[in-house]
């Protein structure tokens, strides 16, 4: 394809609004998407090339066509080899037109694009690069755009980002003040014609440089200017953006992982298994043919007598070349055909039984578990690595207020007069609060009494939880608030403010509205000191209705307590206790302070700050020199504890798939801190493990250096000269001690290359535990990869957002989760379910189960099949190696497929049936349970189950007996033997004739007997005394007999050989008299 091209020689991307042949000169790619890897001309060679990955396939391929020359006569059936292929065909067929359908629903999508001076509906896939379009409220971004203006102040939109990283809270984008001014105006868009050089198309979802030309300035560009598509637009009415990569070039295209074609480990032993039966075939095939060799040249003249050859040109050479490919054909059994058809079946059995689990089905969803694909099953017995999303799939992404500690005090849990804590069920009263969100619940009754005293210590704190935060407020009718956060926390904490009196009410780009206490506020919106990985805190600077300039600060506690006011030690030493316990709970905890701000100090601050925001160069780092400058000095007010709700039964699930030997890695999109807490609240990180390992470098030097840990004495890493180098599957290193890792997103994309990939992948799997956070979804796919690669291992990869979708392609098994972040996971799984729990159900029971009747039913399989094959084989020396059937295909056909078919249906018929509820509700009298000693022997099942045993039990011992005596015999025993011995049988024995595939009459040719016996002569045996006279065992030579007579066979030799002291029968005196009277 085009972009694939384009995207390995771009460095840089140019483009100019509104000029669509200036752009098109550069070949960019269109807005259209193509997922499927079919198209109608690919579809035949590249199904069939996913057909013979299979190598019975080709070899059934190569009998078909062995079967194509006239001089080789013996055919056997093949239908089994295009049966199966047609029914993959058909399936694949329909997964990859669903694909296209979905393709062209989202290529055919319209949206308004500005072309010649107004505004015309187009469609997606007709959208150009530099095309300005027009997008609404809860519309879907059609490619990655340049924000140009928007409908809200300050040129904000809200966007939601549950496509990409999983996340349904609200992002706020910002555009250029200098192309805020155009607004909606067509006549000035129109006009527009800015020039943006930037980045060439990548996968990172968080990074974008670039700059936007205009008129004579030059303006930078970041990622909080850019739209992504994929992202919805929300609480903005319009905005106008300017497309910058479309289609395949887009960060969401470029994230999405390939589709690989899934295959089991079992289909890979089975296809080292028919290269193995193919030596053993060709062996038996060469040994039969140099066996027919021999025969040619020893016997092969004297079968010629009866029946000669059309053409004798190539000799016994020749009969042995056809004889080996005539082998080839008959003994084919050994790799049966049938093999497949009988797997799938098998295989589509134990989807049903995944299908019907009533213990995987979640009722408060009505969402039961499905097996979206058949040939995985027994690969689920063989899990190793678990790669697993955290938001929606370990957690419920639900978060609660649940304590809190202020001024050195604690919240949250009831104690009674010895200091006892008690569970208490009776929830707090709001009801003084007409703003309150009925669903919050809290049970501490004194912090709602601490509130309403006015204490000013519980009062700004509250306040502080009202003001820092970049919540929205959409006030659906009286009284009826509802938020829009970032993050799950912040809107928690927001709404606890709410309840306790402090209700965030509305936001402007310069101020902020609440009511404490029923009264109105508004605060002057100063400045936002914002959130990042390395802040790893927020702030906001506000003037009160009083006219104070205040700075309210949250964030991790290590950060907040290093910015403290020398005052607060005490405080800080109280309130580190309290946070030890929220953390020893599995809370997510975050620390209060605050500030005042001196007012001509503020005003010198705002200057550089206006200053610095405005740098084309080390904007960032000017920023955050200012940002130290300004928070410090603060005072504690306290911290807040928050639940983020687990799934029923994680915890446990992970606890029991850790004892089955399989290790969980955590791959999420959030925040290292959100990880490390979600870690500890599942029991993937414990606090009895030696250490955590945090791996959060800038540079590549610092992640090399931080993932060398020493684990214990004596460790020994990767040796450095087979780093970056392509070798086995790397093995588990034994570590004394349990140990955890952490990884941030910025250091994974320096331990993802290729001269650290290696010793990343060490140092991680000697981890009981991995997390790594900030990850885009094509990291997830490439970690996923990278263990595939090196470790040898099966992977499952289970996720419920698009963000997962790579991940759940790279690996060998995909589980979707229904969640709240709608069904791309479940679109793209093999498997999928409502709970994450159900996890441990799907791997130890059905996976273990599909995987041993698997190997049972192969083990059985290869037996029969090569039972049958060696029947011909060793039939081959009794037919002169002549390439003939011993046993009737039809026949074999017939009782393969009905003991193979009828087995499994019968099987699955029993099971059901005898597990069926509606068979208990039919049948009630055939299932009584009282009296079961009387039940018991009433069945005449327990009679025949006990005469069998009692047959197999006395068995053994007959053998053992007879053997004995026939094999070592006793003196008792052989005097027995000479008692009951019979008469000695007569001297006069018949002799057996061998017998022929064809008559031996009609190679006779010598006279009958059929006149002798229609004479009556000589019927009986004359009574002739063995006299001198007469000679009985001489013949002349005047009688030569030809055919039958002549006593010859093709294998055995002479056929009537006589034996020695056997007298001759009637028919033969007869001969001989004859003689001797002539």
């Amino acid at each position: 394809m085009t972009w694939k091209r384009n995207r390995e020689t771009e460095f840089e991307r140019k483009l100019r609004a509104n000029d669509r042949e200036y752009n098109l000169s550069f070949t960019y790619a269109t807005n259209g998407i193509k997922t499927s890897k079919y198209n109608f001309f690919t579809f035949l060679p590249l199904n069939l090339f996913e057909q013979f990955q299979r190598i019975a396939n080709v070899y059934f391929l190569f009998l078909l066509l062995l079967q194509v020359p006239p001089q080789n006569t013996r055919t056997t059936t093949s239908s089994g080899v295009s049966l199966s292929s047609v029914w993959e065909s058909i399936t694949d067929t329909a997964v990859r037109r669903n694909r296209h359908r979905s393709d062209n629903r989202v290529n055919n999508r319209k949206v308004e694009v500005l072309i010649d001076g107004k505004l015309c509906s187009e469609r997606w896939m007709d959208v150009k690069v530099g095309d300005i379009i027009k997008l609404e409220s809860n519309q879907f971004i059609t490619a990655d755009l340049l924000l140009l203006s928007s409908s809200e102040p300050l040129n904000l939109v809200y966007i939601e980002t549950a496509e990409l990283d999983g996340s349904t809270n609200l992002k706020v984008r910002q555009a250029l003040t200098v192309t805020g001014a155009l607004g909606d105006d067509i006549s000035r868009l129109a006009g527009f014609n800015g020039e943006v050089c930037c980045e060439p198309p990548n996968n990172r979802l968080d990074h974008f440089t670039g700059t936007l030309l205009f008129g004579d300035h030059k303006f930078s560009l970041d990622n909080g200017k850019v739209l992504l598509r994929g992202c919805t637009l929300r609480n903005t009415h319009w905005c106008y953006g300017l497309v910058l990569f479309g289609g395949p070039d887009t960060k969401l295209m470029q994230n999405c992982g390939k589709n690989s074609f899934k295959r089991t480990s079992i289909d890979r032993l089975m296809n080292v298994l028919v290269l193995c039966i193919f030596g053993v075939l060709a062996l038996m095939c060469a040994i039969l043919a140099v066996g027919n060799y021999l025969w040619e040249i020893n016997k092969g003249y004297q079968f010629n007598i009866f029946l000669p050859r059309e053409d004798d040109s190539g000799g016994a050479s020749l009969s042995a070349f056809l004889t080996f490919w005539s082998y080839v054909i008959i003994l084919n059994t050994v790799v049966p055909i049938s093999l497949y058809v009988s797997v799938e079946i098998i295989r589509l059995g134990n989807s049903f039984y995944i299908d019907w689990d009533r213990k995987m089905y979640d009722a408060r969803s009505d969402t039961p578990a499905e097996a979206r694909t058949t040939t995985l099953n027994e690969e689920l017995g063989q899990i190793k690595y678990i790669f697993s999303d955290k938001t929606g799939t370990l957690t419920q992404n639900i978060m609660t207020f649940n304590k809190c500690t202020i001024n050195g005090k604690t919240y949250g849990d009831v104690y009674d007069y010895l200091g006892q804590r008690q569970d208490v069920t009776e929830v707090v009263d709001f009801s003084f609060n007409p703003l309150a969100d009925p669903k919050f619940s809290f049970y501490d009754h004194s912090l709602v009494e601490a509130v309403k005293l006015g204490i000013p210590e519980v009062q700004g704190f509250f306040r502080l939880l009202a003001l820092c935060h970049t919540v929205m407020a959409e006030e659906k009718s009286k009284d009826q608030l509802a938020y829009q956060a970032q993050s799950p926390d912040e809107g928690a904490l927001v709404t606890a403010a709410r309840n306790f009196g402090f209700v965030f009410r509305s936001r402007t780009p310069e101020s902020i509205t609440i009511m404490e206490m029923g009264k109105q506020q508004r605060y002057e919106l100063l400045a936002i000191l914002d959130f990042d990985n390395v802040r790893k805190r927020m702030s906001v600077i506000v003037r009160s209705p009083e006219g104070k300039v205040s700075l309210y600060c949250k964030g991790a506690d290590s950060v907040i307590f290093e910015r403290l006011n020398p005052s607060c030690r005490k405080l800080m030493e109280v309130t580190t206790e309290h946070l030890n316990e929220f953390a020893g709970d599995g809370l997510r905890t975050l620390a209060l302070a605050y500030k005042d701000v001196d007012e001509d100090f503020f005003s010198r601050w705002k200057q550089q700050h206006h200053k610095a925001s405005t740098a084309l160069e080390n904007r960032e780092a000017q920023l955050d020199q200012l940002f130290e400058e300004i928070e410090t000095d603060l005072l504690l007010l306290g911290a807040t504890a928050i639940e983020d709700k687990l799934q029923d039964g994680v915890p446990q699930t992970i606890e029991q798939l850790a004892k089955a030997d399989i290790k969980i890695w955590v791959l999420t999109g959030d925040k290292q801190e959100t990880a490390e807490n979600i870690g500890y609240s599942c029991n993937l990180l414990r606090e009895e493990m030696n250490d955590v390992f945090i791996v959060s470098g800038n540079t590549p030097e610092e992640v090399k250096q931080t993932m060398k840990p020493d684990m214990a004495e004596g460790m020994v890493f990767l040796p450095e000269k087979i780093l970056g180098k392509v070798g086995s599957a790397l093995k588990d290193e034994v570590v004394s001690g349990e140990y955890g890792l952490v990884i941030n997103g910025n250091s994974l994309a320096y331990a993802l290359e290729e001269a650290m990939e290696l010793e990343f992948l060490w140092t991680a799997c000697m981890c009981q535990a991995v997390i790594c956070c900030r990850v885009t979804p094509l990291q997830k796919a490439q970690v996923v990869e990278l263990v595939k690669k090196y470790k040898k291992a099966v992977t499952l990869a289970i996720g419920d957002g698009a963000n997962d979708v790579s991940m759940i392609k790279a690996a060998h098994i995909g589980v979707g989760i229904s969640g709240q972040e709608g069904m791309q996971a479940v679109s793209s799984s093999d498997y999928s379910f409502a709970q994450f729990r159900f996890l441990q159900r799907l791997l130890l029971v059905h996976g273990r189960w599909s995987y041993l009747r698997m190997c049972k039913f192969l083990r059985y399989f290869f037996y029969k099949n090569f039972t049958f094959t060696f029947v011909h084989f060793w039939f081959a020396f009794f037919c002169g190696f002549s390439a003939q059937l011993s046993l009737e295909m039809s026949y074999w056909t017939a009782v393969n497929t009905l003991f193979i078919v009828g087995s499994l249906l019968l099987y699955f018929g029993v099971t059901f049936t005898m597990y069926s509820n509606g068979l208990f509700r039919l049948f009630p009298s055939a299932f009584s349970f009282i009296g079961t000693a009387r039940n018991t022997l009433n069945q005449s099942n327990v009679w025949l189950t006990i005469l069998l045993t009692s047959i197999l039990c006395v068995l053994p011992v007959l053998t053992y007996r007879f053997l004995t005596i026939l094999l070592w015999p006793t003196i008792n025993d052989k005097a027995r033997q000479a008692k009951a011995a019979p008469p000695p049988p007569s001297k006069r024995t018949r002799i057996r004739r061998g017998s022929s595939r064809r008559s031996g009459y009609a190679f006779s040719h010598a006279q009958g007997y059929g006149e002798l016996v229609t004479s009556r002569r000589f019927l009986r045996r004359p009574a002739v005394s063995h006299s001198s006279h007469f000679t009985p065992m001489k013949s002349t030579s005047s009688f030569i007999p030809m055919g039958r007579s002549a006593g010859y066979s093709p294998t055995d030799g002479p056929h009537n050989a006589k034996a020695q002291g056997v007298e001759g029968t009637s028919l033969q005196m007869y001969r001989i008299i004859q003689d001797q009277t002539l």
